[in-house]
């Protein structure tokens, strides 16, 4: 039977209502502040209104210790640029391990390689201590950059939590990246200490990745240091390697662990976000601003406590790895994943639910497409009686995904879509225990995000598509950008269409109820199963290949579509797409991109749609694809070859079966 967006799937009983974080939050304002609501609406109204008043109530709320008082909340509401409570230090690693409970698990983790394990918050603790007494014997000080080019594994985990305690600076890929994407991460903040996996495994097939490590060692000469993983072998060969040390001599290191007091917003680690031109953006957040967007988004609307078990599949590379980890604060414990979620087969995951008596559920839409796909129903085949969140990100999914999960995960389970980004690592829309769910919806826009839909001219609408903007700040937005002096790359990453307004990039609907509905990306950063990567990453492998004079790279994963990616290239005169350039094309992209940006299917084109500057037309041809006319998704007057539009026009017709659109 069709479902219509906006049918309502899940209503919460007073029960769930009455004890829902949220709830006691509300009830906390108006016995300690005085402040009485009605609605989460009411709430969100104040709290984008009041947004000083609003994150001060956070931080007493969960009890943020800091070593010195701060001496206002905000400076001034100026985009970029806030200043949040100067004067506080703090340590985000600390407000991670204070949560501590003797003989409680912390971490669960399984992978491919390994087998299902647990790690106590005391062994957590332990293997902190001996990690940060390591990078201090290194000589690693306040602000250095330490990276990782490592899985979703608990030693990931370990090594973030002992640089942030010493004020230290975190930086991460996963090792599905090439050595290209790599490079043009790392070697932009120049890292003193790397540490890295000597490879992985994958679907079933082992990637050995010490070559890679040794190109990396050999063009970043920042580094002093580097820490082997033993992961795909037992004893990897680094004798090639100079300065090495393998995890297990880093663990015998012997010291206590001490917190490093740092500013407000001393850097805790560095994003990675993509667009169509130039290095990707080098994206600094703060200790003190990401823990307080942990704490309200996952503590307030996340609805989690310390007896929840959180997990979400990631990798290293997508800020999601770093949400997870953020859900320490509140003290839950977390659940990491290394490997195909279909692999040996779609039940992978839901044993792991089963297993961990997992709480929170976390995925992307194709996940859950592919779910439907193969007929799995996970609430009859597995132990899901724990699972109380049912979550997804990364990309729309359609209402028809929503009663799947109704229908095959748990009638009573909660859906709490969210949508944020790297650029805060936070939620901007998201799940709320104290409200409806509606088929397509994201439930509520969260608490001291002044989020709106805006028109082409800069007003707020409601029911229509418009871009996702957020008018006041919020204390997670980046510092700044390493390596942009004067914030010029900053402000024309998200203030250059609507003047002190940030503009996110996304294609978004507000409902007259409140709720949200996302419509995909509207500029070109891709995420690809976890693997989050700019169009310009891409180019810049395909276009190497000799055959291939121009190229353009279209992300279909949008509203009430399956993920589906197309590559466009021109050729040289005298070469035709056979096979063997198809292989060479592919390998290209694997190896210096990801083997998650593998296009889905490759169209030889005669030339590419570009304006008259010059600029590949992405965003227009992916309208076109997704089947909106032409006159809606491009200005033919703007281009320097309309003629080209042509061939997408009745290319739409043809992917319209491979997308799976929904009418």
């Amino acid at each position: 039977m069709s479902i219509k967006e906006g049918t309502i799937l899940w209503n919460p009983s007073e029960s769930v209502k009455d004890e829902a974080e949220i709830t006691k939050y509300i009830k906390w304002l108006d016995e300690k502040k005085g402040f009485s609501f009605e609605t989460y609406d009411d709430v969100w109204k104040w709290s984008v209104n009041h947004i000083e008043v609003f994150w001060e109530s956070i931080w007493e709320y969960f009890e943020v210790v800091s070593y010195t008082p701060y001496t206002s909340v905000l400076e001034e509401q100026s985009m970029p640029g806030a200043n949040w409570f100067p004067g506080a230090t703090l340590n985000y690693a600390e407000h991670i391990l204070r949560n501590a409970e003797k003989n409680k698990t912390a971490i669960y983790s399984q992978s491919e390689m390994r087998p299902f394990s647990e790690l106590s918050w005391d062994a957590l603790i332990k293997k902190t201590a001996a990690v940060a007494s390591y990078l201090r014997r290194a000589g690693v000080q306040r602000g250095d950059r330490v990276v990782a080019y490592m899985p979703n594994i608990s030693e990931t985990v370990i090594a973030f939590l002992a640089t942030a305690s010493i004020g230290a600076i975190w930086s991460s890929c996963a090792p599905e990246f090439g050595v290209s994407s790599t490079l043009s991460r790392f070697k932009q903040i120049e890292p003193k200490i790397l540490f890295t996996v000597d490879g992985y495994q994958y679907n079933g097939k082992p990637f050995n990745k010490m070559e890679t490590v040794k190109s990396l060692m050999e063009n970043l000469p920042s580094v002093e240091q580097v820490v082997v993983v033993p992961y795909l072998e037992q004893k990897p060969d680094i004798d090639d390697l100079a300065h090495v040390a393998c995890w297990e001599e880093v663990l015998q290191t012997p010291g206590q662990l001490i917190f490093e007091e740092v500013p407000f917003d001393h850097p805790l680690w560095i994003l990675y976000s993509s667009g169509t031109t130039g290095l990707p953006k080098a994206i600094v957040q703060g200790h003190g601003g990401i823990l307080l967007t942990n704490l309200s988004g996952h503590g307030l609307l996340g609805n989690l406590t310390s007896t929840d078990r959180f997990f979400w599949y990631t990798t290293t590379g997508w800020m999601m790895w770093n949400a997870v980890v953020g859900t320490m604060v509140i003290g839950a414990s977390i659940v990491l994943y290394d490997g195909s979620p279909s692999y040996p087969d779609l039940g992978v995951l839901w044993r792991l639910a089963e297993n961990t008596a997992m709480t929170s559920f976390g995925t992307s839409p194709s996940y859950i497409l592919n779910c439907m796909k193969e007929g799995i129903e996970p609430g009859k085949t597995f132990d899901l009686s724990n699972l109380t969140t049912f979550s997804y990100t990364g990309a729309p999914l359609s209402p028809e995904g929503f009663q799947w999960v109704y229908d095959n995960v748990k009638k009573d389970i909660r859906m709490a879509p969210t949508s944020g980004g790297t650029d805060i690592c936070a939620g901007i829309v998201g799940g709320n225990a104290i409200l409806p769910v509606y088929a397509a919806e994201i439930p509520c826009r969260c608490l001291g995000v002044s989020v709106y839909s805006y028109d082409d001219k800069g007003r707020a609408v409601y029911d229509e598509i418009g871009e996702m903007v957020i008018t006041k700040p919020i204390p997670s937005m980046p510092l700044y950008f390493w390596n942009d002096p004067d914030d010029n790359r900053y402000k024309e990453s998200y203030f250059d269409v609507f003047p002190g307004v940030w503009r996110h990039g996304d294609l978004l609907k507000i409902t007259n109820r409140g709720s949200a509905v996302i419509y995909g990306r509207s500029d070109a950063t891709i995420n690809r199963f976890g693997v989050r990567s700019g169009s310009s990453e891409i180019y810049n492998a395909v276009e190497t290949v000799p055959e291939v004079l121009d190229s353009l790279v279209v992300d279909l994963s949008g509203y009430n579509h399956q993920s589906y990616m197309p590559l466009f290239v021109v050729l040289r005169q005298g070469f035709t797409l056979a096979e063997e350039l198809q292989k060479k094309i592919n390998q290209k992209i694997r190896d210096e991109v990801s083997p998650r940006h593998i296009p889905d299917d490759i169209f030889v084109v005669s030339e590419i749609p570009r304006t008259l500057t010059g600029k590949k037309m992405e965003i227009p041809i992916r309208k076109i694809l997704s089947g909106i006319l032409v006159e809606k998704a491009a200005s033919l007057d703007a281009m320097s070859n309309p003629e080209s539009i042509k061939y997408f026009v009745n290319l739409a017709r043809v992917v319209k079966d491979k997308i799976q659109i929904q009418n």
